[in-house]
C-alpha cells in the first residue's frame, strides 16, 4: 500500500518543525512548541475527513482496536465476534481486553457475512468488530441490520480501507466507532501510528483519557490532572503524527491514482472467464488498495500464484497460506498459547478454537488471490505487469 511509496519534502518539513521545538510529547509545553501541535492537527484532519465530530491518534492500529473496545465498555466475559480473515491484531485486542473473541465466517466481500453474524450470537455477545479487509467495504446495510435487532455494538475496523466509502459515506463512519492503521504497509503511515473516530462524545473522552494513563487532559500542568479512569500508554509522538499530517493531505492523489491502477489490471484480468472478482457492494466506494480475484478452485489458484511469482509479479498475496491474516495459520491464537493466563484461560470457550471449522471462509479464502495495488508505477511498467499477468494465466488456464 502507498504508505511505503511516497516519502519527500511534506514529510520532511512537518518532521523538522517538530525537532525545531524540540517537544516531541504530544501534551503541554504550550509555550515552547511555537504553535506547532502535529497530533491535534492530524487528528482535526481526520475528523473533517471522515465528517465527524472527534478523532484520536494513538501509537499504531492495534491500540486503536484496544481503545475502542475500552471505550465502548467491553470486558471481561464479553464475546466479540471477529472475523477470521483479519490481521490477528484484531483478535489479540479483544483477548487482551478479556473478552472472547467467536469467530464467524465471511463471504465474497472478504469481510464478515451478515449471515455468519447472525449464526454466532448468544446471550454474552456484546460487540461485532467489523473488519473491511484490503480496500472495500462488507455488507453494511445488512450487518447494521443484525446489529440494531441484537442491541450490538459494531466497531469498524479500517485500517486496510482509508478513503473507502458507501454509498458516499465514509468506512469507519457507520458503527459507534471507527479505527485506522497508518503503520509502514499502510495507505499513509506514521512509521507507527493508528486513530479512533466516532461521533460519540463519551466513546471519545474515555479514548483519550484511556490511551494516556486515565489523563483528563484538562489544564497545561500534566501532574496536577485528573484520571477519570485507569487507562494505559497508547499515545502517538509528535514525530510520528507529523509524517501522518503529510502524508494524509496527498489521499487525494492516493485514491485517484489506486482506482486507475486497479481498474487497469482488472481490464486485464477479464479476458479470462475462469476469473471471477471480489463483491463490492459499492464500486464507487472501493479505495482500490488490492485487486482481489477468485479462480475455480484451490488447484488452479495455486497454480497462478506460482505462475504470476514466476513472472515476476510482485505483491502477489495468496492469503489461505498467510501467517498473520487467515485463521488457518494462527496456531498461537488456536491453541491460546500466551506468556500469561488471559480470561479465555479460565472459561470454556464458545467455539473451539483448535478444531474450528469455518468451511465457507475457506471456500472464499482458498481460491483468493489478491495483487498489491501500487500509485507509483509508471504506464510502461504497468503495461509490463499486465502483460506479465496475461501470459501467467495463460500458462494456467490454456492447460487446466
Amino acid at each position: 500500500m502507498p504508505g511505503t511509496e511516497l516519502f519527500g519534502a511534506e514529510e520532511r518539513k512537518e518532521v523538522q518543525d517538530v525537532l525545531d521545538t524540540g517537544i516531541l510529547f504530544r501534551y503541554n509545553f504550550d509555550a515552547q512548541r511555537k504553535g506547532h501541535w502535529k497530533a491535534k492537527e492530524f487528528e482535526q484532519a481526520l475528523a473533517q475527513y471522515h465528517g465527524v465530530r472527534f478523532a484520536h491518534a494513538c501509537s499504531s492500529g492495534s491500540t486503536a482496536d484496544a481503545i475502542a473496545l475500552a471505550a465502548c465498555g467491553i470486558g471481561i466475559g464479553d464475546e466479540v465476534i471477529v472475523p477470521p480473515f483479519t490481521y490477528v491484531a484484531v483478535i489479540e485486542a479483544v483477548l487482551l481486553a478479556g473478552a472472547v473473541p467467536v469467530f464467524a465466517e465471511i463471504d465474497e466481500t472478504l469481510c464478515l457475512s451478515p449471515e455468519g453474524i447472525e449464526k454466532v450470537i448468544t446471550p454474552k455477545t456484546k460487540a461485532v468488530m467489523l473488519v473491511h479487509m484490503c480496500g472495500s467495504m462488507a455488507r453494511l446495510d445488512e450487518i447494521m441490520e443484525v446489529c440494531k435487532k441484537h442491541n450490538l455494538i459494531l466497531i469498524e475496523d479500517t485500517a486496510q480501507a482509508l478513503g473507502g466509502s458507501y454509498k458516499g459515506k465514509p468506512l469507519g463512519t457507520f458503527g459507534k466507532c471507527g479505527t485506522f492503521s497508518f503503520d509502514f504497509f499502510k495507505i499513509i503511515t506514521c512509521g507507527e501510528g493508528g486513530a479512533l473516530i466516532t461521533d460519540d462524545e463519551q466513546i471519545y473522552e474515555r479514548a483519550h483519557q484511556f490511551s494516556d494513563h486515565g489523563h483528563d487532559h484538562i489544564g497545561d500542568n500534566r501532574g496536577m490532572e485528573g484520571h477519570p479512569i485507569i487507562g494505559f500508554n497508547y499515545r502517538i509522538g509528535e514525530i510520528n503524527a507529523a509524517i501522518g499530517l503529510a502524508q494524509f493531505r496527498k489521499m487525494p492523489y492516493i485514491l485517484e491514482r489506486q482506482r486507475a491502477n486497479k481498474k487497469a489490471l482488472k481490464e486485464s484480468l477479464a479476458k479470462f472467464p475462469e476469473v471471477t472478482f471480489r463483491h463490492i457492494p459499492d464500486e464507487a466506494g472501493d479505495a482500490a488498495t488490492f485487486m482481489d480475484f477468485f479462480l475455480p478452485d484451490e488447484a488452479t489458484a495455486r497454480a497462478v500464484v506460482a505462475a504470476l511469482r514466476k513472472e515476476g509479479v510482485e505483491g502477489v498475496q495468496y492469503w489461505y497460506d498467510n501467517h498473520f491474516h487467515y485463521i488457518k495459520n494462527w496456531e498461537h491464537i488456536r491453541e491460546m498459547k500466551a506468556p500469561a493466563k488471559l480470561y479465555v484461560h479460565t472459561i470454556t470457550p464458545p467455539q473451539d478454537y483448535a478444531s474450528l471449522q469455518l468451511p465457507q471462509s475457506d471456500a472464499v479464502m482458498s481460491r483468493l488471490i489478491s495483487i498489491v495495488v501500487r500509485i507509483t508505477w509508471t504506464e510502461d511498467e504497468l503495461a509490463q505487469l499486465k502483460a506479465k499477468i496475461e501470459k501467467a494465466l495463460s500458462s494456467v488456464l490454456a492447460t487446466a
